[in-house]
């Protein structure tokens, strides 16, 4: 912990009693609210992007919560997210690194639709294709749509692909804070809670930077 802030037992303590009461949640997805509207948008969204992005988990992340994935070459956990249309965090889940796009979608997907019932239209990359576009569809109710956005097979240099790109920008946002460059957490909710500090900071600083100018009063 930083020289300037208290013992770490005393910001454990206040971090995990924010968990456990739903504060941090409902802060953030209030400032989600804030940063929707400011931007011209419904508060509630009707569209996300979904993806997932492993990470090395440090020595207190321990073997049953930790996994390895072999196309990344990551020892660690795994971060699914679902985002909306302009890159702000909607639900996340950690699971051990070596699980699936597919298979971590799905209670993914269950979360997304527990908590936001209005979103009906899901963007994702060819690594969720399959099964799970049927599934969503039958499975979740109100019917959820799961659009793959492919990479074209003749594309052989770097290109911005439509709608990937948000979600892929938000896994930056959240990678820029030092607590989520890897997974120092034993357990994945306090994870989950980090990655939502970060999504925090993110808004605050775009709230801030929206907040208009003061303007002097007269003489």
């Amino acid at each position: 912990m930083p020289a300037d802030v208290p013992h770490w037992r005393t910001i454990y303590d206040y971090a995990s009693g924010w968990e456990k009461s739903g504060a941090t949640e409902n802060m953030h997805d209030e400032l989600r609210w804030q940063c929707r509207i400011a931007a011209g948008r419904d508060p509630e969204p009707t569209a996300a992007i979904i993806d997932s992005q492993s990470v090395k988990a440090a020595e207190a992340v321990g073997k049953p919560s930790r996994g390895y994935d072999a196309g990344k070459k990551i020892n660690g956990r795994k971060r699914h997210i679902a985002a909306d249309s302009i890159g702000l965090l909607l639900t996340v889940l950690i699971t051990a690194a070596g699980v699936q796009d597919r298979d971590g979608a799905r209670p993914l997907l269950w979360n997304l639709r527990k908590a936001f019932p209005s979103v009906r239209l899901t963007w994702a990359d060819g690594g969720y294709a399959g099964k799970l576009v049927t599934w969503a569809t039958s499975k979740l109710k109100p019917k959820l749509t799961l659009e793959i956005v492919k990479r074209p097979d003749d594309l052989h240099t770097f290109q911005v692909l439509p709608r990937r790109w948000v979600v892929e920008r938000t896994l930056a946002w959240i990678t820029r804070c030092r607590r989520t460059v890897r997974d120092y957490e034993r357990l994945p909710a306090h994870h989950e809670t980090m990655v939502r500090w970060a999504m925090t900071i993110t808004m605050t600083r775009r709230l801030g930077r929206r907040r208009p100018a003061i303007q002097p009063s007269a003489p």
